[in-house]
């Protein structure tokens, strides 16, 4: 059970604080190496702050030693009530530059405000001093990492990083995003339009509609989800993929399947065809902004297969 933070001794409160600047540089050097590949110069400013809660994890140890002697008791954040829980940064799949800042900005003022209240219940006045030094400690570290940022994150490694950052973002969201897009909008043409044609009855269309959507969007997204596991590919958590995937599969599908809500049969056939027309043209234009594709090859490519596919359903349709 967690201890109240108003409860603890002094000596708890040193052996607190030192278990807490080991974890908080042992975050910034995870974070450091998991940012090293695709970040370098974001990575060398958690490594600086590190450094620097390794100094202040010496001085406290000091300062415990002299008081209380060689035995440090393990304290840990979880043990005393008002800490924030963590996630740990081994368990993310993906690390984003402005998540991690953000991070490392609560973490700083979380500590900060520690120290400034274990000051206030501190009557030794060395130890006292170390918890206020510390506390200014913490103030500043926002100062070394802008200044750190204004170094390191120069204007062509800020262009580097931004890139990277795109690029993750292509691979883990707009990749399965798009692939489940594509195959919703086109696989459900042939089953609407061929029960269309077949029934001449918008509501039947629409059920056939709404059904192939449905299931096209549950059988891409576990599809996409158990692809792999984003370790080797840097693709990203398989669960938000999936859901991703899903999702945009069952979006491609109901576009043009709401139109047959319409009573009037040729007017809902109207409708949808031009519903199909704009769905085409957004994922041309989906490829040629985020995949680097020429809009005009990637219209041709989407058009040509999304009218085979719809020409097909129509004929299986009026045939039937």
């Amino acid at each position: 059970m967690a201890k109240r933070f108003c409860d603890l001794s002094e000596q708890e409160i040193l052996a607190l604080a030192i278990s807490s600047e080991e974890d908080d540089a042992r975050i910034y050097a995870d974070v450091a190496d998991r940012l090293a590949n695709e970040y370098p110069a974001t990575a060398k400013i958690f490594q600086e702050m590190h450094l620097e809660e390794l100094e202040h994890h010496r001085r406290l140890t000091e300062t415990y030693r002299k008081r209380f002697g060689d035995h440090i008791p393990l304290i840990r954040r979880s043990d005393v009530k008002g800490f924030i829980q963590r996630k740990p940064v081994w368990l993310s799949t993906v690390l984003g530059i402005d998540s991690v800042r953000k991070m490392a900005e609560s973490m700083e003022l979380e500590t900060r405000r520690f120290y400034e209240q274990s000051a206030k219940k501190v009557s030794d006045a060395p130890t006292r001093q170390l918890l206020v030094d510390l506390a200014e400690a913490e103030r500043k570290h926002s100062d070394l990492a802008e200044s750190l940022e204004e170094k390191l994150l120069t204007p062509d490694v800020r262009e580097q990083e931004q890139h990277a950052q795109r690029r993750m973002f292509v691979l883990q969201v707009v990749q399965p995003g798009l692939a489940g897009l594509m195959d919703g909008s086109v696989s459900t043409l042939a089953p609407l339009f061929a029960a269309a044609f077949a029934t001449q009855n918008s509501l039947d269309a629409f059920r056939v509609g709404l059904a192939a959507s449905v299931g096209a969007g549950i059988s891409m997204g576990f599809a996409e989800a158990l692809s792999d596991d984003g370790s080797l590919t840097g693709r990203g958590k398989p669960l938000l993929r999936g859901i991703v995937c899903g999702l945009m599969t069952t979006a491609g599908g109901i576009g043009h399947t709401l139109p047959f809500l319409i009573p009037n049969f040729r007017t809902a056939v109207a409708v949808a065809v031009v519903v199909v027309a704009i769905e085409l043209l957004a994922i041309s234009y989906i490829r040629n902004h985020y995949m680097d594709t020429p809009f005009l090859s990637a219209a041709f490519q989407v058009i040509v297969g999304g009218v085979l596919v719809f020409v097909a359903g129509i004929l299986i349709g009026v045939a039937g």
